[in-house]
């Protein structure tokens, strides 16, 4: 079973490619995602190593590499929902980049965020209720309802700026034949929630707008009360094309490496060997040692499928 690995985990430490995938390799493991912190000074050592076939890139996260200019790699540099004309123009051009690097590189799909509802954040307070095992007090469930509220409130307005930008970039997708997938986000505040993403997908169904789970991100969620990710992902995955795997401690600190926080993956089996992209996604500067235990743990609980379910290599 192939597991990719982010270098969102080693690209800060490496000022050359060749050596921030030559540490991945040396850790068994030869598919890597290019994280959203990819500079481009690491840029030429990456393709080396993909033109030798050492590695193979099954996805890259948006933005990468990181754009000119930006004074860090970040996932929400520019977002496609923004209701700010310009950072809506800027998303499209940079996501447009990303995609095309992506097939320079041989990646099949590109990870994004697709942005925030515009409005005060409520998550991190919830989470705290949850935190205290309070999240069923009078206090929480307000709180809960008010965030619930608002957001539904203020989406629709931002909704049609997604599907726009969305629409500008499915040629470029059909261009370059890469996938963009829409990732899950852990804060309630994040569009699309998962019922909005099934509507997207699914107006969308034919083209390459696709799916991208979080399984921490989905744990948070539910943490929170807010959904069941198992049944979710069951009702996503038609769209499904990746999954960004790390484990959860309750109730919102997540990239811990399983086995070691709360996730029980046995939930995830089937989807997890199915036909998608698989990518351990640790917090940087996490020990070698938990990534490997990892990588072998995941191996193990979610058994080898048969060779007609792997993505292709």
């Amino acid at each position: 079973m192939i597991f990719a690995l982010s270098t969102h985990w080693n690209a800060s430490r490496h000022s050359d490619g060749e050596a921030m995938i030559q540490e991945i390799l040396d850790m068994g493991i030869d598919h890597v995602e290019l994280g959203y912190d990819t500079r481009i000074d690491l840029v030429p050592g990456i393709k080396t190593m993909v033109d030798q076939g050492a590695v193979k890139i099954n996805s890259v996260h948006n933005f990468c590499p990181v754009p000119i200019g930006a004074p860090q790699g970040h996932p929400e540099l520019f977002t496609l929902a923004s209701s700010d004309r310009r950072i809506r123009e800027s998303a499209v051009e940079h996501i447009g980049r990303t995609i095309a690097f992506a097939a320079e590189v041989g990646a099949k799909a590109v990870v994004t965020h697709a942005g925030n509802v515009e409005m005060k954040h409520f998550t991190l307070d919830l989470l705290h209720y949850v935190a205290a095992n309070q999240q069923f007090q009078p206090k929480a469930e307000k709180l809960k309802l008010k965030l619930q509220l608002t957001r539904e409130t203020k989406v629709h307005k931002q909704l049609p700026f997604l599907r726009e930008g969305i629409e500008k970039l499915l040629p470029l997708m059909e261009q370059h034949q890469v996938f963009l997938a829409l990732e899950n986000l852990p804060t309630w505040e994040a569009i699309p929630t998962e019922l909005e993403m099934m509507e997207l997908l699914g107006d969308y169904g034919n083209s390459r707008l696709r799916y991208w789970h979080d399984l921490g991100h989905g744990q948070i969620r539910e943490n929170m009360g807010m959904i069941n990710q198992e049944r979710w992902l069951e009702k996503l995955q038609p769209f499904l094309i990746g999954m960004h795997v790390h484990d959860v401690m309750p109730p919102g600190e997540d990239h811990v490496m399983p086995p070691h926080g709360h996730i029980d993956f046995s939930r995830f089996k089937t989807i997890g060997a199915s036909d998608i992209i698989r990518v351990i996604e640790p917090r940087p500067h996490t020990p070698r040692e938990a990534i490997v235990e990892a990588h072998t743990f995941l191996k193990e609980a979610w058994g080898t499928p048969s060779p007609q379910t792997e993505i292709e290599s």
